[in-house]
């Protein structure tokens, strides 16, 4: 008699929260469902044991939930048992990496931030050996003058030296996409490929995809340069050298003759993509243009971005403005950038995403500098969104002006600079919003963001929606902002939401606090959360909240807006509503 198949579950993050779809799946396979205990301090004593770096504490119950699985004796979904090995930081996950590289194995990683800085020293290893290596890294600020989790493209910057190729991707979509196309071009140029996209911003962004089925990456995939990569592996028998001294002989020459290597990479990249294209029914390309065919002023930037500028460029349907989408920064190609670029073009406008303390400009500028010393074109450089500091369409804008009416270098846009002077002049714009939009404020732990993530779940199955969840670092205890959208149409909107329909607010001190009514529709709703009966309420909000309403409503501009005051249940109290 076949001994019945068991998988152990552990109740901690996703695997917790979407656990009535595995028991499901599973039980009507007749797999028996084995879940870890419930959480105990142990649980988290033995999870907080194994990490070696400060993490947050869902990832240490989790781990402590692991654990007790295995002391079950529980094994996994493909029937082995977990070995959770410690390592001292990402330097050790990137040595592993690097080893199972050298086993002839396709290894993949995904890191951030300083996470990615402890990976160089291998990634100058794997890059130099010539592995196909892919690192996904959700590309964030590093700490400076502080600490930042939040999104900027610093530490992907950090690593352009080492050899690896880089790929970026602007949206959720693409993030799925690119990744293949970063794993496919690895394996066919035997060269290691670093894939980005915005920390936060997309990493942490809600949306609908539509995957790649397997039957097509499965078409797609070079399987001779899988077996001639796994040949050259460690294994006995093998008559390979590595990890050999050199010197100045020798050293200066090596290092050159891998030049070819690097230059048929655009050509791999491109030659993918229009496979994928041809699948997909997709437009990459290593350089995406989009705007008129005639633009003079042109945006030069990658990472979601690209998507805010679109947008503009949308709603405004001018002639002269254009962007050009990075998607392969490493190798940077020539070729491929000036194919990119209309032949009317008089000046671009080239944003990164970092600040380069000590630099005439940004890396990209100075990319961007060196591939168009051959043309006429005025080059401008400037900065936006460092630590995913909000960034709209009315900005982008700011940078088309600029180009058009005064021209200037080295400038920062979305912030007030009254120190350097570097901010550009805004020119406020109006921007058609296509969307259905909610604003939800929440309180860190206080399950508003779950709640609006499993909103996304229920919507999605018919429509297409995008999340993205503001908080502080605190996380737990701090203010959470979900921004929510809906649409019949695929939605790219990678900036907060700017005329909700209907603003949630879980606490009425953020009245006190933060402009609950700003952008808020002219038939829209704000749903509050509070204790207080009528009367009170309205003694209790800050009388500019109080005249803001009344301006706007006797201007027309709120003439159905309501205010409905939600009391919570208690053991003495029932649902009070009072609409306004």
């Amino acid at each position: 008699m076949e001994k019945e198949m068991v998988i152990g579950i552990p109740r901690g993050m996703s695997f917790y929260n979407n656990y009535p779809f595995w028991y499901g799946f599973f039980t009507s396979l007749g797999i028996k469902i084995v879940l870890s205990d419930p959480t105990t301090k142990q649980t988290m004593s033995d999870g907080s044991a194994l990490v070696v770096t400060e993490t947050c504490l869902p990832i240490k119950i989790y781990l402590g939930h692991i654990l007790n699985l295995l002391s079950k004796g529980v094994k996994n979904i493909f029937n082995d048992t977990v070995n959770v090995v410690e390592m001292q930081s990402e330097a050790g996950a990137a040595g592993a990496l690097h080893g199972a590289l050298n086993a002839g194995m396709l290894a993949s990683t995904f890191t951030a931030s300083q996470g990615l800085l402890l990976m160089i020293p291998n990634m100058y290893k794997i890059a130099g050996e010539m592995l196909p290596a892919v690192i996904h890294v959700a590309a964030r600020s590093l700490a400076t003058q502080a600490l930042s989790i939040f999104g900027d493209h610093q530490d992907i910057y950090a690593t352009r030296s080492t050899g690896f190729c880089m790929l970026a991707s602007t949206n959720v979509q693409d993030a799925h996409n690119l990744a293949l196309i970063a794993h496919l071009s690895a394996i066919e140029s035997s060269l290691p490929f670093l894939h980005f996209f915005d920390g936060f911003r997309t990493s942490h962004e809600y949306n609908t995809i539509k995957e790649i089925d397997k039957l097509v990456v499965e078409k797609l995939v070079n399987y001779d340069k899988i077996k001639e990569f796994r040949s050259r592996a460690l294994n006995s028998g093998k008559a390979i050298t590595k990890g050999t001294a050199q010197n100045e002989d020798i050293y200066f020459q090596s290092m050159e003759a891998r030049n070819k290597d690097y230059q048929n990479v655009p050509d791999i990249v491109n030659s993918y993509m229009e496979k994928l294209n041809k699948e997909i029914g997709t437009d990459y390309k290593p350089f995406n243009y989009y705007g008129s065919s005639k633009a003079k002023y042109v945006i030069i930037a990658m990472g979601s971005v690209c998507d805010t500028i679109k947008t503009l460029l949308d709603s405004l349907n001018n002639k002269n403005y254009g962007l050009v989408e990075v998607h392969l920064y490493r190798p940077f190609s020539q070729e491929y950038l000036l194919k990119a670029l209309p032949k009317s073009v008089k000046s671009v406008a080239v944003l990164d995403r970092t600040k380069e303390q000590g630099s005439v400009g940004e890396p990209l500028y100075l990319d961007v500098c060196a591939a168009l010393t051959s043309t006429s074109i005025n080059v401008l450089g400037g900065r936006y969104g460092l630590s995913s500091k909000n960034t709209t369409p009315n900005d982008m804008f700011d940078v088309f002006k600029m180009l058009e009416k005064e021209p200037r270098n080295n400038f920062t846009v979305g912030i007030e600079d009254d120190v350097t002077n570097t901010s550009l002049k805004h020119y406020p714009i109006s921007i058609p919003c296509h969307f259905r939009e909610f604003k939800i404020y929440g309180y860190g732990s206080d399950g508003m963001v779950s709640a609006s993530k499993d909103i996304l779940k229920v919507l999605g199955k018919d429509k297409y929606v995008q999340g993205y969840f503001e908080y502080d670092s605190k996380k737990s205890g701090g203010v959470t902002i979900s921004h929510l959208r809906l649409d019949d149409k695929e939605i790219k909107a990678p900036y907060y939401v700017t005329n909700p329909e209907l603003v949630v607010v879980s606490k009425d001190e953020y009245f006190h606090k933060f402009n609950m009514i700003e952008g808020l529709n002219t038939s829209g709703s704000l749903l509050v959360n509070t204790k207080r009966t009528e009367v009170e309420f309205n003694r209790f909000i800050p009388d500019n909240v109080k005249k803001e309403l009344k301006k706007k409503s006797d201007n027309g501009a709120l003439p159905n807006c309501r205010i409905i005051l939600w009391k919570p249940i208690s053991a003495t109290t029932s649902r009070d509503i009072h609409t306004h």
